[in-house]
């Protein structure tokens, strides 16, 4: 490494150093600083046009849709996303490509000397304004982080689309405890004037959209078909079989004026790591990696764990890596899962906050690992190399296991 590079390297780490300082800061629910803080930089979030995304599950995987179908149409496209599976600058992306260590760290240091009074989301997403703005975007993917009425995100004007992919049971301490609560917070993304393009949602949760809608004079947009053309052959990644995502991605992408050889390039060329990836060595080891972190997500998940689909005999070729973050509903996912693997590995994600994986034990039957590394070799062990090893439960656990994988250098992991 040259000296200048070490140099870079040192600044960098001190400034993520002082941006992880922000982390006890928890997650604030006002958006007062944060307005605050976008004046004083005069506006960033003004200077491009937005599609803002909310959803229980599947809006980062939309967002990363929309974002690539954008690039396929030539435009320059800033997606912002959390949290991070491996490093903390691809949270902002810019064509493609995660934000430099370089201007990551001019940006923290600038935005915590001039506002220094913001949470670690704030800054990050004040940060995503203030680079989408010095690099000219045109078109800004932005996946809020919590709910949506209240996330740093909803600063923005009224976006160009306001898409809510699901609305499901999660974060009920901070967004309530009925899907109308719930759908309450994340329909307050819809402002006057958007269209909006929504998944299938539960009849309770659609009627709180539809009144949004009606209260700021929003347009609801039908959701239309997954397939650009219906019956044409497309090379469909795997995360496209889950969920409606791909039915509001191209929803959304259509309204946004991509043509069909757009949006099918978007889709064939997406690259989402971590949702529904499967890993492999010459088609044998296969690992699939997937951050369903909720009930609804494992459902998801559990449609794509079909032997037929994995390539396996059974269920008993399959063993699953499970470990969720404290509060989240892991008996139900685990009953889930249940009749789809037969074997199950439980470790504790790398993370504050870790559920502690010897209550699983109290649900269903498995072993329990010390650590990610350890949890992956004894599911592979078990299965052998023509079996699948199966990681989810927590997006902490799955970049932990991807980072393991692929042998990466990875920035400390955070809930936030």
């Amino acid at each position: 490494m040259r000296p200048g590079q070490e140099r870079l390297v040192a600044d960098f780490q001190a400034a993520l150093s002082r941006l992880y300082g922000l982390a006890g800061r928890g997650k604030r629910q006002e958006l007062g600083p944060m307005q605050e803080a976008c004046a004083h930089f005069g506006h960033p979030e003004r200077s491009f046009r937005a599609v803002h995304v909310a959803g229980t599950n599947g809006k980062g995987t939309v967002a990363a849709f929309l974002a690539a179908m954008g690039q396929a149409a030539g435009k320059k496209v800033g997606l912002y996303t959390s949290p991070h599976l491996i490093r903390c600058a691809e949270r902002i992306r810019i064509s493609g490509e995660p934000i430099s260590n370089e201007r990551l760290a001019y940006w923290i240091d600038r935005v915590l000397d001039e506002t220094p009074d913001l949470t670690f989301f704030e800054t990050m997403t004040l940060i995503a304004f203030l680079a989408f703005r010095e690099a000219g975007v045109e078109l800004a993917i932005l996946e809020a982080g919590l709910g949506g009425r209240l996330d740093a995100t909803n600063v923005i004007p009224p976006p160009e689309l306001a898409v809510i992919t699901r609305v499901a049971y999660d974060h009920m301490a901070e967004l309530g405890d009925t899907l109308e609560k719930i759908a309450a917070e994340k329909a307050a993304i819809i402002k006057p004037g958007s269209r909006v393009v929504v998944g299938k949602l539960h009849p309770d949760a659609l009627a709180v959209v539809k009144r949004r809608v009606e209260e700021v004079g929003a347009t609801l947009l039908p959701l239309g078909s997954p397939e650009p053309v219906p019956g044409a052959p497309l090379a469909y990644p795997r995360l496209a079989v889950v969920g409606t995502n791909l039915a509001v991605a191209v929803t959304a992408g259509r309204a946004l004026g991509f043509s069909v050889a757009e949006l099918s390039r978007g889709i064939e060329t997406i690259n989402w790591p971590g949702r529904n990836e499967l890993l492999h060595r010459n088609r044998r080891e296969l690992t699939l990696l997937d951050c369903a972190h909720n009930p609804d997500g494992a459902v998801a998940l559990s449609h794509a764990l079909d032997p037929g689909l994995l390539e396996v005999d059974s269920r008993r070729d399959v063993a699953l890596v499970f470990g969720t973050l404290v509060g989240k509903n892991y008996r139900a996912m685990l009953k889930r899962l249940a009749s789809v693997v037969g074997h199950r590995i439980y470790v504790a994600p790398p993370v504050d906050r870790a559920e502690d994986p010897h209550k699983y034990l109290d649900i269903l039957p498995g072993e329990v690992a010390p650590d990610v590394p350890t949890a992956l070799a004894r599911a592979r062990e078990i299965v052998g190399i023509d079996g699948v090893v199966v990681v989810t439960g927590s997006v902490f656990l799955v970049g932990a296991a991807r980072a393991t994988l692929l042998e990466l250098e990875r920035d400390p992991p955070i809930a936030l």
